[in-house]
């Protein structure tokens, strides 16, 4: 039994075996059949999430395909082309200027203060002119007028916004920096800066002012030039305010009335009218933009005045803060010391009357004066007189003023109430209305008799600047700006001659000088008074009068208030080193002004240096500066140069501050920062003579550790181009 169940259940476990073993062979079969078919389904989801991704991929380029084609199919359709060269999109208001070889060399963005919901469309016929512009209208906002000048190689474009509701200030910015060019012009700003492109500030209204309180210095002028050859000039009837922003990248216009510098209204909404002018030259476009013949209606003895300004010195005599400090003594005993260094022009400040604004001689300081003046002719000086346009409320003529209505009187007042300013020494003052016809025969006819009874030759016009003004002036004829006041007093008093005037904003007639701002007597006013002769003759005034050697006046505070609010006596004698380096950079300049001589220093080096450098002035400057003369007067070139006049397309020349140049044949580089005895000096194309060891220098290239001991400065004078080495 036990071995028949064993056979049994032997037979059954075999049976189940070898089912098992048929159902995993099985198994096993049906796999290894569906596993091409679970591969080719693994492949085929695979391709189709690529496919996927291929698929919105596309998807997102086409849409940016089509919104690219739309954005420029629009841009294409908006913008215009006017006058071949302009590109204009009137929607989004892009202006952008082609060269002769339509290469884009200004772009910018007109109206930025129109807002973008409004459509434009071309004027209507009644607005419309017939100079062949082109008149555009944002319907009840603003209104654009395009024109074109050809002048061969120079093109030139007028833009002009016209605002049609109230509260719109019509404005374009443009490219602060583009291609490395640079823009210059402006005049002396509040922060020194070289080019326009180095500044920062928000809209400040363009008048003459003091820069260390106001933007722009005492000499202005509406004229910007770009390095790329881009030149703008702004009209002088638009209440013009300038912004420069970096951040931004911006260079902006603004025409926008306020409450003293564009009080009066020209235009019953502000108005921003302007042309711009391209050319591949920059430096001929600078002639174009500031050219003016200075020879019509020069007189023979006028030349020769302007001769004698670049010859010889300037001697403004020593003052102190009150008229006592001033009488004959201290001018016979001044120009005794002054003839070791040459003769010259001597100036006597304002304190020759007894109150500013007499107009006569205090005949308690100065009971001899006509024998004074004979003595100092005698000995070959000339002398000048400083006036001044504002008349002292203590002074006789301040009450024959106003019984005669000369004077500027209060806003909204009657015309018998005249407006009273504080300058210099005078705390209380009124100030002579020059629109008035009877103003000049009565001032004319006080100065004629100075000339008469004194032998006086000529005078320095100190007008202050545009913010010496009283605040709420108002003169019998309506001023375009404050600015308009000091240019119409300057030609008023040209026939009874002028030496220099303290603040422009045209250039005055020759020999009329422009002087620079008062400098601190610090190593900084030293640098300011480069930058500002540089910085006006870039705006077009080629004779510049540069503040006394080694300062004009001494403060170590920061200023509250404009320098002409105090009356400050002569800064105390510099520090000899400093007065080294203003007497070197001063040798170079288009005029040379004393105060303090090297004679009170009794230092050997001061006396020698003094004397080197006056016979460098004699050999070699006043002869260039002679040369240089009639391309000034018939082009509107400065005499002393920054680089880049020399050289336009030499980046090194645009971005060097601290070299210029005397004419094309003298590259000067002073040292400007004390205790240093070594520079970088720059030298353009060219071959140049080492003025300190006579050495032949290479240019287009910088000499670097560049030494210049003490009592020497670096010049080179040009040589013939096939000068070798």
């Amino acid at each position: 039994m036990l071995a028949s169940d064993f056979d049994s259940h032997s037979l059954a476990s075999n049976q189940a075996s070898i089912t098992s073993v048929n159902s995993l062979a099985s198994l096993l079969r049906e796999k290894m059949q569906a596993f091409p078919q679970l591969i080719r389904k693994k492949k085929r989801e695979t391709k189709d999430y690529k496919i996927k991704i291929f698929v919105i991929i596309m998807f997102f380029i086409i849409i940016f395909l089509i919104g690219y084609a739309y954005v420029a199919y629009h841009q294409q359709v908006l913008t215009k082309s006017y006058f071949q060269k302009i590109k204009f999109n009137s929607h989004d208001r892009i202006f952008r200027i082609l060269s002769h070889e339509d290469k884009e060399v200004i772009s910018g963005q007109l109206g930025t203060t129109l807002g973008f919901d409004t459509a434009p469309f071309h004027c209507l016929e009644d607005h419309r002119r017939n100079d062949g512009s082109v008149c555009i209208e944002w319907n009840g906002i603003a209104r654009l007028h395009l024109n074109f000048e050809d002048k061969g190689v120079f093109r030139c474009y007028t833009l002009q916004w016209q605002a049609l509701t109230p509260g719109l200030l019509p404005t374009d910015c443009y490219e602060l920096k583009r291609d490395n060019g640079m823009w210059f012009g402006g005049g002396v700003t509040k922060g020194q800066e070289w080019s326009l492109s180095y500044a920062n500030f928000d809209f400040a209204p363009y008048a003459s002012g003091d820069s260390k309180i106001h933007q722009f210095g005492n000499g202005v002028k509406r004229y910007f030039i770009n390095s790329i050859g881009v030149a703008m000039q702004v009209s002088e009837r638009t209440p013009l305010q300038l912004g420069v922003n970096r951040t931004e990248n911006r260079f902006c216009l603004r025409a926008a009335n306020d409450e003293f510098t564009f009080v009066n209204h020209l235009t019953p909404l502000p108005q921003l009218d302007y042309r711009i002018c391209t050319t591949e030259d920059m430096r001929s476009l600078h002639m174009l933009m500031t050219q003016q013949s200075l020879w019509d209606g020069l007189k023979e003895q006028e030349f020769k005045v302007l001769h004698s300004l670049l010859e010889e010195p300037v001697w403004r005599i020593p003052h102190a803060e009150t008229a006592d400090s001033l009488n004959e003594s201290t001018i016979c005993d001044y120009s005794e010391s002054a003839i070791a260094m040459g003769l010259g022009h001597i100036v006597i400040n304002e304190f020759w009357q007894e109150n500013i604004g007499d107009f006569t001689v205090d005949k308690a300081r100065f009971p001899t004066l006509k024998d004074t003046i004979d003595v100092l002719h005698r000995r070959g000086f000339k002398v000048v007189l400083t006036i001044q346009p504002f008349i002292s409320t203590d002074s006789a003529n301040f009450k024959d003023a106003v019984r005669r209505k000369l004077l500027i009187y209060e806003r909204h007042s009657e015309r018998s109430i005249p407006a009273l300013t504080r300058y210099k020494s005078s705390s209380s003052a009124g100030v002579l209305d020059i629109t008035n016809n009877a103003s000049v025969p009565w001032l004319l006819e006080k100065l004629q008799r100075l000339k008469e009874e004194y032998g006086v030759q000529s005078f320095y016009l100190d007008l202050g600047t545009g913010y010496n003004l009283p605040h709420y002036y108002q003169c019998r004829q309506t001023l375009d700006n404050p600015d308009t006041y000091a240019r119409l007093f300057t030609a008023s008093l040209e026939g009874a001659g002028l030496m220099a005037v303290s603040t422009a904003s045209v250039v005055p007639k020759p020999p009329t000088f422009l002087s620079t701002p008062p400098a601190n007597a610090t190593w900084e006013g030293l640098r300011e008074t480069l930058g500002a002769v540089l910085n006006y003759g870039v705006i077009g005034y080629p004779f510049v009068l540069p503040g006394v050697i080694g300062g004009d006046y001494l403060l170590q505070r920061p200023l509250s208030k404009m320098v002409s609010f105090y009356s400050m006596a002569q800064p105390p004698l510099p520090d000899p080193e400093l007065f080294i380096r203003w007497l070197q950079l001063a040798t170079f300049m288009p005029a040379m002004q004393f105060s303090h001589l090297p004679s009170e220093y009794r230092s050997d080096l001061v006396t020698r240096v003094a004397q080197e450098l006056k016979e460098v002035r004699q050999t070699v400057v006043i002869a260039l500066l002679k040369k240089y003369l009639s391309p000034s007067m018939n082009e509107g070139l400065p005499l002393v140069r920054p680089l880049w006049m020399m050289d336009p397309h030499d980046p090194a020349c645009l971005i060097v501050s601290d070299e210029f140049s005397v004419g094309e044949e003298l590259i000067v580089a002073p040292i400007l920062h004390a205790g240093r005895e070594e520079r970088e000096v720059y030298l353009p194309q060219g071959v140049w003579k080492d003025g300190i060891d006579g050495s032949l220098r290479k240019g287009s290239r910088w000499m670097h550790g560049y030494r210049v001991p003490k009592d020497k400065i670096a010049y080179f004078r040009k040589m013939p181009d096939n000068t070798r080495f």
